[in-house]
């Protein structure tokens, strides 16, 4: 990416923190939800310890872990997601083509925004999953980030999936930016095993990088080690989701502009 492509990225950047730069409630929008999720679950971990104190310790690394890991997905998607919407809403996605910005640097663009919602919402719920339930998410080790950065990918792919969605079918796609990562939830192994899960399913929850991401958690929490083979596994099917849903949103982009949708998109 040459340097004029690097300040059109920027720019958009910069266009959405505008937006934050005076606008308490949607900063605390960002950290709400994480910190809500790492609450409600926090006491449920809290429960469990007075009813199997044995328990207690593995069960709160288990549910903390899973749940603060997920919401570096849900976030890294709803950010992507939804600073596409603002353009939308705004009326803005065919003022912005309109500019020399490419549709690789628009998202690019939304990818940036991905990483600093993520940031800016999970890290307060990190923070005080240790204050107040002593659990460090980085006691891990340092597979951890590799974590984060498979969960964030897996986030940009159904992100792009979304958006394509949007493109080709407006408005009427719009609620699936809040609520097609919650129907994944079941098969990625977030809070149990893949093994808990009925064998016909484990194709599917072994086709989903998150599956691989949960399982190696796991095994990092019980075991102390790291499990190459999924984290492996993680990536390649990173990899393979981010080529096949950029292949359809760009698919969907130009058959977006083709029917000059961009300027009317969300009417």
């Amino acid at each position: 990416m040459n340097r004029a492509a690097v300040r059109r990225v920027w720019g958009l950047v910069y266009r959405h923190l505008a937006l934050f730069r005076r606008s308490w409630p949607r900063l605390l929008e960002l950290m709400y939800w994480p910190i809500l999720q790492m609450v409600v679950w926090g006491f449920v971990t809290a429960y469990l310890a007075g009813v199997q104190s044995n328990t207690a310790g593995i069960a709160a690394g288990m549910l903390l872990g899973g749940v603060l890991l997920w919401e570096v997905t849900l976030r890294s998607q709803m950010g992507f997601s939804i600073s596409f919407l603002e353009e939308i809403w705004s009326r803005n996605l065919g003022h912005v083509f309109v500019s020399p910005l490419r549709p690789r640097e628009l998202v690019a663009g939304l990818m940036a925004m991905s990483v600093i919602r993520v940031l800016v919402g999970v890290s307060p719920a990190v923070l005080l999953a240790w204050l107040l339930y002593s659990f460090g998410l980085f006691s891990m080790g340092p597979v951890v980030v590799a974590f984060f950065a498979a969960l964030l990918v897996m986030g940009w792919a159904v992100a792009l999936g979304v958006t394509s969605l949007i493109l080709r079918y407006g408005a009427g796609a719009e609620a699936l930016a809040w609520s097609v990562l919650f129907g994944l939830t079941p098969f990625s192994a977030v809070f149990y095993p893949v093994s808990v899960l009925p064998g016909w399913l484990h194709p599917v929850a072994y086709s989903l990088p998150s599956a691989h991401v949960f399982e190696g958690m796991r095994a990092a929490l019980l075991d102390g080690t790291i499990a190459w083979g999924h984290l492996g596994a993680a990536f390649a099917l990173d990899a393979f989701w981010m080529a096949v849903m950029a292949t359809i949103f760009m698919w969907q982009f130009q058959s977006a502009r083709v029917r000059g949708a961009l300027l009317n998109i969300g009417e």
